[in-house]
């Protein structure tokens, strides 16, 4: 157990069992837990508490997730604390639209996945990862590469070039997947196959745009299919966050487009 004794965490959910579930886990990993049961009533508390982190669940009645965010965030959608949100994955287009979050946990939500997403936020925002080793600095150097595709050999082919051109480099499968790890990642850039699982890549480009946290990255997009109602298009201009589409899953090919779009 870890001594988080000092870090003061806001927990937000209707929920009353989860509420005393994930209280319990936070409680027994050294942090200490005050719980809300309402948006209205988690402002309450912060005219009484600062916390290190707030964890937010989204669907709740009254002002709900969304307006509390709204109350506790500048007009440009930067919360005034840390919030982690808890939703369903599937709705997390309108969550991250228009705020700034630390990241989020799908609900229903498993309390080790919580425990180790809290922990990693308060890392990184305690300082400790600016003491991090000389070699973990170097790899902070290299940029960071998010690949969407769903045969696994291809990605492995695509994943393995990348990292040996020097790139950090992690390898997805499906949209909703590409959506959770650049939220919380930030890579550089972003390389996906246009028809993907459950999300083709257009559309998750399109989504990437309008997320505060994710409209600058770079997207790479491309499709070898002979699929007649692909409708790439409108990326052909290089408009929005997609500055290249292939018509070529080659990895080769891919290498040379994203050294192109990182110079």
């Amino acid at each position: 157990m870890e001594n988080n004794d000092k870090r003061k965490i806001l927990l937000i959910d209707d929920d009353t069992n989860l509420l005393v579930t994930l209280s319990d886990f936070l409680r027994f990993e050294g942090y200490t837990v005050a719980t809300a049961d309402s948006g209205e009533h988690g402002l309450k508390m912060l005219q009484k508490m600062t916390p290190d982190l707030i964890i937010l669940d989204m669907s709740m009645p009254g002002m709900g997730g969304v307006g509390f965010l709204k109350a506790i965030s500048t007009p440009e959608g930067k919360p005034n604390h840390p919030v982690l949100v808890l939703t369903a994955r599937s709705n997390m287009a309108e969550f991250f639209a228009n705020v700034e979050v630390e990241g989020f946990v799908a609900k229903p939500c498993d309390p080790a996945d919580l425990i180790m997403e809290v922990g990693r936020i308060i890392f990184l925002r305690s300082g400790a990862a600016q003491k991090a080793s000389a070699t973990a600095a170097s790899l902070q150097k290299k940029k960071k590469a998010l690949v969407a595709e769903d045969e696994m050999f291809k990605n492995q082919l695509i994943t393995t070039a990348l990292a040996d051109a020097g790139y950090l480099v992690d390898g997805v499968e499906s949209g909703p997947e590409v959506l959770e790890k650049a939220i919380v990642q930030r890579p550089d850039v972003i390389i996906m196959k246009v028809i993907l699982r459950q999300m083709n890549g257009d559309a998750v480009a399109d989504m990437l745009k309008e997320m505060p946290n994710t409209k600058h990255i770079p997207v790479i997009l491309y499709d070898d299919s002979t699929t007649p109602n692909v409708s790439v298009e409108k990326y052909q201009d290089g408009r929005g966050n997609v500055k290249k589409l292939l018509r070529s899953s080659n990895s080769q090919n891919i290498l040379a487009a994203v050294a192109d779009v990182l110079a």
